[in-house]
């Protein structure tokens, strides 16, 4: 197993595509630390389900934008688990509005957790990384941190700085052995995009060259491509997994 000996941390990791993560590290030998907001019985329940598959597990409560609470569930997680290879900063929330209807709360709540939480994850985890001169971060980003829709003006700008920040933080950590790359989904049913799916699944399915959504596995696998041996001359990239989407024209407002 390619992930044998190492320990993960993923936020956001009890639903959604952080679950898929969590299981798809366990399956390469990974223990993991599943971080969870407000999901603990999720939690628990997915670090029961990696116990079960001979892997040791653990569930870390802790909203990741707070920088104290960021620091703790990684401190919890070197101390339970005995260390910290991998950081996945998975964590993330929509909040959907026209900017002409937006205010500034729903702009900095989305700010602060999808890219407020990298840089506090990322920051969390530096010292330890540093000190072993050795470790991967992993992003999950998306799409639209390149492109723009309707709606998703905050989304958008939180996931082209956590793009941004990648790049920056990668040049920055290589001197440590640290490699930090972003996983860029594009269209994946989960809660997250539940209702831009169900009002516009058909349409959107019809721009997107593989005629189909992503599964949470897929994207799953990239990442565990990207913490694993197998990347390791990889840094600074962000890889999207959309289907071809981003390589056309045209894509844009979905077709009700």
């Amino acid at each position: 197993m390619k992930l044998d000996g190492k320990i993960a941390l993923v936020t956001g990791g009890a639903r959604g595509i952080g679950r898929a993560i969590c299981l798809a590290l366990a399956d390469e030998g990974a223990d993991v630390a599943v971080n969870y907001r407000a999901s603990d019985a999720a939690a628990k329940e997915l670090a029961a389900e990696i116990e079960s598959r001979g892997r040791r597990a653990i569930a870390v409560g802790g909203d990741v934008s707070d920088p104290a609470a960021a620091e703790q569930m990684t401190a919890q997680a070197i101390s339970e688990l005995g260390g910290l290879h991998i950081l996945v900063n998975n964590a993330g929330i929509a909040n959907d509005r026209l900017i002409y209807h937006m205010s500034a709360d729903d702009w900095r709540a989305v700010m602060d957790v999808n890219f407020g939480g990298v840089f506090n994850g990322t920051k969390s985890v530096l010292g330890h990384f540093m000190a072993q001169r050795d470790g991967s971060i992993v992003n999950i980003s998306s799409v639209m941190g390149e492109r723009g829709w309707v709606g998703q003006s905050n989304y958008s700008a939180s996931k082209g700085a956590v793009n941004a920040f990648t790049r920056c933080a990668a040049v920055e950590f290589a001197r440590f052995g640290i490699r930090v790359n972003a996983v860029l989904p594009g269209f994946t049913p989960t809660d997250l995009v539940a209702e831009l799916v169900d009002k516009g699944g058909k349409g959107i399915k019809k721009q997107v060259p593989m005629r189909g959504f992503a599964r949470v596995e897929d994207i799953a696998g990239m990442v565990v491509h990207l913490a694993g041996p197998d990347a390791a001359y990889t840094t600074g990239a962000t890889i999207a997994v959309d289907g071809g989407a981003g390589a056309q024209l045209g894509l844009g407002r979905p077709e009700w």
